[in-house]
Order: C-alpha cells, then sequence, then structure tokens
C-alpha cells in the first residue's frame, strides 16, 4: 500500500489515521483533519512516532490561479500584504429542497462539538487559503456566530476578524444559510502596491489591481509564473480547470511527498499540507468560538506540537517541479 486515503466523515477521522500511521503507511485526509484539538494532538503524536507522512486534503489552494496569485504575492507583485477577505457563503441550511421539504444534511454535520460543524466544513478552507497565500499565522481573533437557518441549534453563519503575524488582518465569513450561494468561495488580497481578486465560481480568472490604476486579469494559459504550466493545462483555456482539477493538481502533489519525500518540493507540500496547518486551523476555530462565548477577542492558542510549522517572510517561494 503506497497510501490510505481517509474520505469518512470527520468524527471517524482519527481512529482510521492513527491506525494507518502506526502500520507505517502514509495518510491522505480530508478536511478537516479532525474535530477537536485533543484528538489533533494524538493524531500529531501518531505522526511523530511514524515515518509515513500526513498530508490534508486542502483542494481550493490547488486551483490554477490561486497558485498563480501565491507566486505574485511571493514575487512582490502586491508589496506588503496588509489585508485579506475571504468568504465561503452556502445555502444548504437555508434552501428548501424538491417539494418545499426542508434540508436534511448528514446527522454529523448537524452535531456541534468544541468546534462547530460550520468551522471544520469551511473555515478550515477559509484559513488554509490565507496560510497558504502569505506564510503568516493568526495571533487572536473576534468572532461572531449565528444560528440562522433551519436548524436552530447549529451554527449555520460565523464572521470574524483575525490579526497574524506579519501585521496582516483577516476577514472571515462562512455562512450554509445565505440564500443564492452554492459556493460563494471568494478570496480578495490588499498590499501596498496593488490587490488581487479571486472567484471560485470564475475560477480561470485572477484580477490584479496597482498603485498606478493599472488593472490587470490574469488568464490560466496566458503568459504567467504558474498557471500556465503543463500540470495546470490538461485542457486548453476556455475549458474550466475547476473543482475536479484542484483535486488532481493536491493529488500530483501529494505523489511526490510520498515518492520522494527527501526532495525540497516533498519538504514544501509537507509544509503546506502536513498536521500543522490543519492543527492551527483547528486553534483558530476554538479561539472563534470562545470569543462568541466570551463576546471577546481572544488569543489563538499556538499548541507547542506547531513549533516546526514556521511562518515564513512574504518573499518566501513557492515552485511547482514539472519532471518531463
Amino acid at each position: 500500500i503506497d497510501a490510505l486515503v481517509v474520505l469518512t466523515p470527520t468524527p471517524a477521522h482519527e481512529a482510521i489515521v492513527c491506525a494507518a500511521l502506526e502500520r507505517g503507511i502514509a495518510v491522505i485526509c480530508e478536511k478537516s483533519l479532525t474535530q477537536t484539538i485533543d484528538s489533533a494532538e494524538r493524531i500529531h503524536n501518531s505522526v511523530n512516532d511514524s515515518d509515513s507522512k500526513l498530508l490534508v486534503t486542502y483542494n481550493y489552494s490547488a486551483y490554477p490561479c490561486v497558485r498563480e496569485l501565491q507566486a505574485r504575492i511571493n514575487a512582490g507583485q502586491l508589496g506588503q500584504i496588509t489585508h485579506l477577505q475571504v468568504e465561503m457563503p452556502q445555502e444548504g441550511f437555508a434552501r428548501l429542497q424538491d417539494g418545499g421539504k426542508q434540508p436534511s444534511p448528514q446527522q454529523w454535520r448537524l452535531d456541534d462539538g468544541s468546534i462547530p460543524t460550520l468551522h471544520l466544513d469551511l473555515t478550515t478552507h477559509l484559513h488554509h487559503l490565507v496560510y497558504f497565500l502569505t506564510g503568516q499565522r493568526p495571533v487572536q481573533v473576534l468572532a461572531d456566530h449565528n444560528t440562522f437557518g433551519w436548524f436552530e441549534n447549529v451554527v449555520g453563519d460565523a464572521t470574524a476578524i483575525a490579526k497574524y503575524t506579519g501585521d496582516i488582518t483577516a476577514r472571515y465569513w462562512a455562512s450554509k444559510s445565505s440564500l443564492g450561494f452554492k459556493n460563494g468561495l471568494s478570496v480578495r488580497v490588499a498590499g501596498n502596491l496593488g490587490s488581487a481578486y479571486w472567484l471560485q465560481s470564475n475560477p480561470e480568472q485572477l484580477q490584479l489591481n496597482y498603485v498606478d490604476g493599472r488593472r490587470e486579469i490574469v488568464e490560466r494559459g496566458s503568459p504567467c509564473l504558474v498557471a500556465n504550466q503543463i500540470e495546470y493545462n490538461r485542457f486548453k483555456a476556455g475549458h474550466p480547470s475547476g473543482f475536479i482539477e484542484a483535486f488532481a493538481n493536491l493529488y500530483r502533489d501529494f505523489a511526490v511527498a510520498i515518492r520522494h519525500p527527501e526532495s525540497t518540493r516533498a519538504q514544501e507540500i509537507a509544509r503546506d499540507y502536513g498536521i500543522a496547518p490543519a492543527m492551527e486551523g483547528l486553534q483558530l476555530m476554538a479561539a472563534m468560538t470562545r470569543s462568541h462565548e466570551n463576546r471577546q477577542w481572544e488569543p489563538v492558542h499556538v499548541s507547542a506540537n506547531s513549533d516546526e510549522h514556521q511562518a515564513g517572510p512574504q518573499s518566501g517561494s513557492y515552485k511547482t517541479v514539472v519532471n518531463r
């Protein structure tokens, strides 16, 4: 067995992941890694006790234009990043099904634990995108939760403001109770030399705005830093390289990490998709929950086990290596 892919509901992850790691099998795990900080710590201990690798599938970061945006941020084209806005509104808790029936999500998604399932499903992706694009880490957060939608005891909408290292502010919105949004994932990044906007429903285009007033539209397949590379152009430009292709890009990365663990590229992949950012995301979401409950800013408690996950400078590199 080269690797085990864990696609079960989140509550079942820990036992399966730990069992595989204890047998020396590499694991590719769906987000969210797990439901609680304690559970993530136990998985982390299994990683430390094993020679095998653990990788988490944050697939939105594998879109060609998202990787293009990261490359341009790392190249300094937007200058010093000052703030971001990441949103993921959906309507699953609010829209009626055929015949006027109320929605019927899987039961485990209607059972909020210490971290609401909304965060485990959606905010975990938003956190990873902020980390992936900036390399910075959350320091404190102010959040608000609401039970909008049909399920009165389940968090269906959350907003937050998070302060990051590097003097960056990130604004979050995750929702399952916003009618009209099937999956409204969007990313806005602002720097002192320019800004960028990417919308998942129009994944082939990245909009860039510069300090001198210029506006540029970058498309997959056009002269780019990243998005014109061969693995991001399985289809010709104009044929969307969408959600499924993002998974293909991600699994290609994971194959490199598992087959060539000593390579520089494998180390970059482990940095971006290993347990450290997964744990950090859980810590951020736990702080959001405390902030809502206490109605105040809350620190993001970074586990000692996350020490190997160091935020790099905004000028850091993320290069895709193509072996032909």
